[in-house]
């Protein structure tokens, strides 16, 4: 199952899919679930879910396939685009990073994050100037000099900008790249897909898999979840960090977050089951985090809940996990199912 993790995810990496601009990678999630036999939906809202099949005792597993981004606020005189957050992230994490502008009517532009004052040789003190909105901007990779010149290719107030992942497997084992968080998580969702429709594995009870596409803007799975559904595990990123005992080896179990703790006799049942099957994990509390599980209550859903993920360090920056993390998260997933 850890294979076929590390192709889909690899795979979701490369799709750009910044909150609200999620069309390809759910055109992607759909392709590959009916070419393995399913029968997935896509809401209006843009989330993608699936039945996998088994009885009784529902169980819906869900990840999130949207990331951070930014949008086009503004294109200055001098051709430069000043941005706007999609999603929690700090803008020094962007500096001199490689990026795509996405128009509205489907081309294309390569650009990079800049400083305003980006040449140490003309701006001596740029190093203690502090980065945001105002001192970082957008250089396109276009012979553009003035507003109009860049409203002449289609960029306006509006479009997407997707960051460069930078996907990297080392020999030893780490990957490396932006938006591990979470589509490690939904690489892992489609692996135990594939292990269903490959008869690999027989499902002791009914299971749906859902990946949600505004979970990064805090309402990705404010939905009403099927009915017969008991129980809800969310799979996204685990903390790496200061008071955590999770590393990038590890399957996280979170046990609280900054919407409160987890349904306490779900999670319980993880950890046994961990300690169990002797998989390497770390129950862990992530003080400046909530998951779809919140939207999910907010809703109005009466189930448990829980949530299991690989350990990612640099979160919500240029992120690092293990192939052990991912494995050691398969594992666990297939002890609920």
């Amino acid at each position: 199952m850890k294979d076929y993790a590390l192709e889909y995810i690899q795979k979701l990496l490369s799709i750009p899919s910044p909150t609200g601009f999620t069309r390809a990678a759910t055109d992607y999630l759909m392709e590959t679930l009916q070419n393995l036999g399913f029968s997935p939906v896509r809401a209006l809202k843009g989330g993608v879910s699936c039945e996998l099949g088994g009885e009784g005792n529902g169980l819906m597993l869900s990840a999130h396939v949207d990331t951070l981004g930014a949008m086009v606020r503004s294109v200055k005189g001098n051709g430069r685009i000043r941005y706007t957050h999609v999603g929690g992230w700090q803008d020094a994490t962007v500096e001199t990073e490689n990026c795509l502008v996405h128009t509205r009517d489907g081309r294309t532009y390569s650009a990079t994050v800049q400083s305003t004052k980006a040449s140490q040789h003309v701006y001596p003190g740029m190093g203690a100037e502090a980065r945001g909105e105002e001192t970082l901007e957008i250089v396109l990779d276009e012979p553009v000099k003035t507003a109009q010149d860049v409203e002449n290719l289609g960029i306006e107030t509006g479009c997407y900008v997707s960051w460069d992942p930078r996907t990297v497997l080392t020999e030893s084992g780490y990957l490396k790249s932006r938006h591990l968080d979470d589509k490690a998580s939904a690489g892992v969702l489609l692996a135990l897909a594939r292990m269903v429709a490959e008869k690999k594995i027989t499902l002791k009870r009914r299971v749906c898999i859902l990946f949600t596409v505004f979970e990064e803007v805090g309402h990705g799975c404010s939905m009403n979840l099927p009915e017969g559904i008991e129980d809800m595990l969310v799979v996204d990123m685990g903390c790496v960090g200061d008071d955590l005992k999770c590393d990038e080896t590890m399957v996280s179990i979170c046990v609280k977050d900054s919407a409160g703790p987890y349904h306490y006799e779900f999670t319980s049942e993880l950890i046994a089951a961990a300690k169990a099957n002797g998989i390497d994990y770390a129950a862990d509390v992530y003080p400046s985090y909530s998951s779809d599980s919140a939207t999910a209550l907010k809703a109005g859903n009466d189930v448990r809940f829980a949530l299991i993920g690989p350990g990612v360090f640099a979160s919500h920056g240029y992120e690092r996990t293990h192939v052990k993390g991912i494995d050691n998260t398969c594992k666990l997933l297939l002890t609920q199912v």
